[in-house]
Formats: structure tokens, C-alpha cells, sequence
């Protein structure tokens, strides 16, 4: 046999090697901490605007746990529940709540499967047709409250792409007129169109930024030093009566203020009406 005929058959046996170890190994698509980090933000954000509990965790496609986190006042078992149906979503890759219907009509054998949580509020985390992982919820104020939050979760990984929103004049002055949330998606931040008439309280946000802009008035804002009888008003919410100490600042219309978490803020005296955008960033 010449050598080039060797050589070429020597190289037909490679290429064919080479497909055939193509087709035993595939591409598959992983869920990282971002993602699951972006995942429960979503769902916090949204039990926060509907003042309902929850903890909330997210597995990999293993069913291994990568990020939980509880809202406060959750009851603490609800951590374990969360994770386990968390597993069920991502292990058997479909909505806790469709196990948990077939029990319900009489399949009850499936509580023996080992690993198995079969209550409503974990769903699958999909991207592109595979299942990368898995969120699940408990403690919110019902199950479908849990699975709500649950389904918020995996969108917000399943469909980062956010659409671009848009307020017309007339909804931005509606919002002013009587000082309001303008956008609150379940994102890392928020745009408030805020209205004051007086002075308020002293405010604490133990993990939102405010970004101020003024619209329009004067107010003179306190920031800093110490507020007075705080008390935790909503998660990660204090307010108090006034604030002892902290710096003094006029603000004017076109003026912006960055008031980092966890600072202490009051706006001690206002114009009426003091219109400002606050844009809350965490």
C-alpha cells in the first residue's frame, strides 16, 4: 500500500474519532450566582410590594443549593421547605404543584420517593428549553402566594432581556400629584415620583440607596447623625420622629442628593408642594 493511501486512511480514522466524540458530548447551558442572585432579588422585591413573607432558595440542576434568602418576620422551617422544593422543581423538572396534585388524587405513594418535596411554590428555572436549576418558595401568606414569588424567581433568569418602559407626561404628572411608585419590577432598583406638602419622618433604608433629583420647591434635608425612637416599619424599613445631630442641606429644584443605605434622613422643612425624583438603587 503507497504511503499517501495510508496516510489517508490514517486521517479518515481520525475524523471519524473526532465526530463520534462530538456526538457523545453535548453543550449544556449552567446557572450561575448571578443568576440566582437575580432570581430571589426578583422575588423579595415582589413579596415586599405585596407585604408578604417568604424564604426563598435556588438550586442548580443537581438540585444543589447555590443562594437562599428570608424575608424577615418568614418562619424559620420555611427555609428547609423552600430548598426542598426547590430540588423537586430542578431534580424532576416541573412545578411542585403538579406532584402535589397527583397526590392529591389518590398517587400517594410518591411521598416515598426519597428527596421529594410535593407542595405548590417550586418551579423549574428553563433557559432555551433545558433546565438549569430550580427555585422554590415557602412562608408567603399561601400557596399561591409561594408559587407566585416562585414563578417570578425563574422568569427573572429565564428572561433577563427586560423590556424598555415607558411613562408618558400625563401618567408622570398623575404620579406627582399624589407622590407615588412610578416603576417597581422586581429589579435592583426603584424611581419614585415623590410629593411632599411637610415635613416627615426620619428614614432609615438598611439596604436601598436614594438617588434624590429635585423636580421643583426647597426642602432642607438632615442627613446623618441619629433618628429619633426608630422602629422597624416594614423589612428593612425604620422610621423615627426626628434626627439628632447630621448635616443640614437646602436643596433646590435641579439639585441631586446620594443618600447611601443605611444613612439616617429627614426632611426637616419643605415648600409645598416639594417635588423630587428618588431613584432607589440596592
Amino acid at each position: 500500500m503507497k504511503r499517501s493511501t495510508i496516510l489517508a486512511a490514517i486521517l479518515l480514522v481520525a475524523a471519524l474519532a473526532a465526530v463520534s466524540r462530538a456526538a457523545d458530548v453535548t453543550e449544556r447551558k449552567t446557572l450561575t450566582l448571578s443568576g440566582a442572585q437575580r432570581a430571589i432579588a426578583a422575588a423579595v422585591a415582589q413579596a415586599h410590594q405585596n407585604k408578604a413573607g417568604g424564604v426563598i432558595a435556588v438550586v442548580d440542576d443537581g438540585g444543589n443549593l447555590m443562594a437562599l434568602e428570608r424575608v424577615d418576620g418568614t418562619f424559620a422551617a420555611g427555609a428547609n421547605i423552600s430548598i426542598g422544593k426547590a430540588r423537586t422543581a430542578a431534580l424532576f423538572q416541573k412545578p411542585t404543584r403538579v406532584f402535589e396534585d397527583i397526590i392529591g388524587k389518590g398517587r400517594t405513594a410518591m411521598v416515598a420517593l426519597n428527596d421529594f418535596t410535593p407542595l405548590q411554590g417550586g418551579m423549574p428555572i428553563t433557559i432555551d428549553g433545558q433546565v438549569v436549576g430550580g427555585v422554590g418558595v415557602s412562608g408567603a401568606n399561601s400557596a399561591q402566594q409561594d408559587e407566585e414569588l416562585a414563578m417570578t424567581a425563574a422568569a427573572a433568569v429565564a428572561n433577563p432581556m427586560s423590556a424598555v418602559t415607558y411613562f408618558d407626561s400625563a401618567s408622570v404628572v398623575a404620579a406627582f400629584d399624589k407622590g407615588s411608585v412610578l416603576f417597581n419590577q422586581g429589579q435592583s432598583y426603584m424611581v419614585h415620583a415623590s410629593r411632599r406638602e411637610k415635613p416627615g419622618m426620619a428614614e432609615i433604608h438598611t439596604k436601598d440607596a436614594d438617588i434624590v433629583y429635585v423636580l421643583d420647591g426647597a426642602a432642607t434635608l438632615v442627613t446623618g447623625g441619629k433618628a429619633i425612637d426608630a422602629k422597624v416599619t416594614e423589612p428593612d424599613e425604620l422610621r423615627g420622629s426626628a434626627i439628632e445631630g447630621g448635616e443640614a442641606k437646602e436643596l433646590k429644584k435641579g439639585d441631586v442628593m446620594i443618600i447611601p443605605a443605611g444613612v439616617p434622613h429627614w426632611f426637616k422643612n419643605v415648600t409645598d408642594p416639594f417635588l423630587y425624583y428618588v431613584v432607589k438603587a440596592r
